[in-house]
């Protein structure tokens, strides 16, 4: 196992430009951490995380510290180290509330919208559950809620009931062996959401803390497309175990997507991978042939100039699409498919992730 010590020197080697100094030198390197499964992690104190050189000088450190043979992986935590110019961070992860009962929090998350990212989140929920996780969902696309449908879940009744200090409590509507809650079971089904951010704030932080989630393993957001309000809620009042980036290989959606991870980069949370979406479509009567219609390559390219996993690449299939319609996830629905498999490799891989970090 790499030490503390290796560390260290191999980043002296590495120099801030503007100040043409180590970076060790300038003490701009903080909480270095070394984990069992050779994860190391550490704080990397910038005077501007918004200034061009950022990503070229993460990519240096995470370069000279992947160079030591027992290291696997690299985790980079940017934050200001001066307030006067700084994007405002979360809070320091010790001081955000955990759910009561829940292990781990988990983001999944686009830059932009229409590239699948609740079609993802559901099956990637569903698959941990059939593996035997204790798994939630929230739908935290309060603007467009969907998860109802593609769980199946449209026509579900959640109930408030009372807790013992006399508070109102959600009671999460449950299919598939995941328990969920979504703004859609609030509203009626044609209404739409007219909403300025504080309203959207309380009632995310509502689905939070104000549910009867119980015991679970996961619990897992499906967040709107962007960077908004509903990203700075959710980062600002719970401690997240990661993220993971929804795109697809198209030019437009990787620009976004990038905009998304380095947003919860900045904001100090891990980011556990990208997933590229729609990577290929399989046609019916002709399994055995694809067609890149949205391109290919984009997201192994775009994890490797970001320094991030690719946790894996799921195909359009018609039986996809027709099970979120259904309401029958496809990992569900017809596991022995290239989308089902894929989806559940991806779920087995943040899990990993997660567990291990």
């Amino acid at each position: 196992m790499a030490d503390l010590q290796a560390i260290q020197d191999v980043l002296k080697l590495v120099i801030d430009r503007d100040r043409q100094k180590s970076i060790i030198e300038l003490e701009m390197v903080r909480d270095i951490a070394i984990k069992s499964n050779g994860v190391v992690s550490f704080t990397l104190l910038l005077n501007d995380p918004n200034s061009p050189s950022r990503d070229p000088l993460i990519q240096e450190c995470k370069s000279a510290i992947k160079a030591i043979a027992t290291v696997t992986d690299v985790w980079v935590k940017v934050i200001a180290n001066s307030p006067a110019i700084a994007t405002p961070a979360t809070p320091p992860t010790s001081t955000l509330k955990g759910i009561d009962g829940v292990k781990y929090v988990l983001a999944i998350s686009s830059g932009k919208g229409g590239v699948g990212k609740t079609s993802v989140a559901v099956n990637v929920a569903v698959a941990l559950a059939d593996m035997g996780a204790k798994v939630g969902i929230l739908d935290a696309d309060i603007y467009g809620p969907n998860v109802p449908v593609m769980l199946g879940m449209e026509s579900a009744q959640v109930k408030v009931i009372k807790a013992e200090n006399g508070a109102d409590v959600v009671e999460p509507a449950f299919n598939y062996g995941v328990k969920m809650i979504s703004m859609a079971f609030l509203i009626a089904k044609d209404q739409p959401v007219v909403w300025r951010g504080p309203m959207l704030n309380g009632v995310i932080r509502q689905f939070l803390y104000q549910a009867n989630w119980g015991e679970l393993d996961y619990l897992i957001v499906d967040m709107p497309p962007g960077t908004g309000d509903a990203q700075l809620t959710l980062t600002q009042s719970v401690p997240l175990a990661g993220a993971v980036i929804v795109t697809t290989p198209q030019t437009v959606s990787l620009l976004d997507s990038r905009k998304g991870l380095k947003m919860f980069q900045n904001m100090g949370i891990p980011v556990l991978g990208i997933v590229e979406n729609m990577s290929y479509f399989i046609p019916p009567d002709m399994p055995d042939k694809q067609y890149d219609i949205f391109g290919s390559g984009g997201g192994k390219k775009t994890s490797e100039e970001l320094g991030v996993d690719l946790l894996g690449c799921v195909p359009l299939e018609i039986s996809l699409r027709e099970g979120g319609d259904r309401g029958v996830p496809i990992v569900l629905g017809h596991p022995e498919s290239a989308s089902a498999k894929a989806l559940k490799e991806i779920a087995k891989a943040i899990a990993a992730k997660v567990q291990d970090s």
